[in-house]
Order: C-alpha cells, then structure tokens, then sequence
C-alpha cells in the first residue's frame, strides 16, 4: 500500500525532531520547498541542488523529438526540448533503501 506525505506531514515530523512548536516548523519547512522550487523555476537551463546525506536535485533538459509517434493515431509528430526534473538518493538513503523488504 502506497502512503502519501503531505508538507504539513513534513512539518510535523520537523517539530518533533527540533524540538520546536508546528506553527514555526510549518513556516520554515515552507519556505525552503518555496526556495528549492524557486531555484528550479530560474534554472537557466539547468541547475544542480545538492543536499548531503540526502540527495541532488536537478533540472536537465530533454532533446527535441523531430519525429515522436503518437500512439493513438500513429501520427508523427515534433516534441520540443523542454525542461525536466531528476532526483538521484544520496550515499546515507541509497543505503536504507537497498535494505531488502520484510515479506
């Protein structure tokens, strides 16, 4: 079963481990995603944020597509390049998740 983690989920666990009332940790927990999406919104093509112990985001650009098919019709059709996100696990989470699952 598949679980979601909200940003409020985030700044709840960010309280408990600080220390520190909800209402502060949900204004700073805020702001650092609004920074980090900020930073990826102005990748000029592209960017690299790098966060240790935990991982690197990135904003890469894709190739142009000259001849994409699309599937429904078959049609040939041109994909421009565009922007994407990419994110690769640090040292410290790639080490947690290669743990095999409990069945």
């Amino acid at each position: 079963m598949k679980v979601t983690i909200t940003k409020k989920d985030v700044a709840k666990r960010t309280a408990k481990l600080v220390e520190e009332k909800i209402y502060l940790t949900e204004k700073i927990v805020d702001g650092v995603f609004t920074a980090l999406r900020e930073f990826m919104e102005e990748a000029d093509p592209e960017i690299r944020i790098e966060i240790r112990d935990f991982g690197v985001f990135e904003v890469k650009t894709t190739k142009p597509k000259p001849k994409a098919r699309n599937p429904k019709t078959g049609e040939i059709i041109y994909v421009p390049a565009r922007r994407k996100t990419h994110f690769k696990a640090g040292k410290l989470l790639k080490e947690v998740l290669k743990q095999p699952l409990a069945e």
